[in-house]
């Protein structure tokens, strides 16, 4: 990730000539597959358009120096960097062990089997270890650490220990407006429909629905532009839990385009 500002000489040109201009590894395909995928933000606010740019803007993009810059040694260094590359998606090794490998997720790519007949994260990494099995799930948009194990042993044991809550999981995550509470425990129920693929939220309980608890704490707010962090603990889990459960209290989670 890279955070740059815009000066008097760039005021009004194009994003992508700015950023084409200031990073020269940088290509333009690269740039729209990077735009599309909105891992570019001006002023803390994601876009998905060619837009223009003005002084004192600040425009962030999330691709390693890798991609970003010509002679860069990580370019030389890839494998002892623990950087997986596949069709400029970037995997971050984070730890490694005989049993356990836990990579940093980007947003973009499942971790297991999807509807959209793209490579997952499991795929690739099953192309350089002869057992990878993840421990847990995220979401194809959402980034974060996954735990993988590396021999059927280690698998049962992390399996069990997600099943026992004996491992703490931790989400961060932007949503619309500030919260009047700053720390709260969550407490509803959740219906899921297979065939329309979505969930249903509901503060009482109903027949097929899930209990669902949700703890969050707000990390930070951002009054002038109606957002705010929070931490976010899962005490059940189930699907889209806390995407849906967010927006039930009427504080969905930015860039999220389905409608709960």
């Amino acid at each position: 990730m890279r955070k740059i500002i815009v000066d008097n000489k760039n005021n009004g040109k194009l994003l992508s000539t700015f950023l084409l201009n200031n990073f020269d590894g940088l290509t333009t395909n690269l740039f729209y597959k990077t735009l599309r995928k909105k891992d570019i933000r001006i002023n803390d606010k994601k876009i998905s358009e060619n837009v223009k740019v003005y002084e004192n803007d600040e425009v962030t993009i999330f691709l390693t120096d890798e991609y970003l810059f010509k002679n860069n040694k990580s370019n030389k260094n890839a494998d002892k960097n623990n950087l997986e590359k596949n069709n400029n998606i970037i995997i971050d090794f984070v730890y490694e062990d005989e049993n356990i490998l836990v990579v940093n997720k980007p947003q973009g790519i499942s971790v297991t089997e999807n509807s959209l007949n793209e490579e997952t994260l499991e795929e690739i990494l099953s192309k350089k270890y002869s057992f990878i099995k993840p421990c847990h799930r995220l979401d194809r948009n959402t980034s974060g650490l996954v735990v993988f194990a590396k021999n059927e042993e280690s698998l049962n044991i992390l399996l069990d220990k997600f099943k026992k809550k004996e491992i703490d999981k931790k989400y961060i995550c932007d949503v619309y407006g500030i919260l009047e509470k700053k720390e709260d425990t969550l407490i509803g129920y959740l219906f899921k429909d297979t065939k329309k693929s979505i969930v249903y939220v509901s503060s009482t309980k109903k027949k097929n629905y899930q209990e669902i608890i949700t703890k969050y704490k707000v990390i930070s707010e951002n009054k002038k532009d109606n957002f705010s962090t929070l931490e976010v603990s899962l005490i059940t889990g189930r699907t889209h839990q806390i995407r849906a459960h967010l927006s039930f209290i009427g504080h969905p989670i930015i860039g999220d385009r389905k409608i709960w």
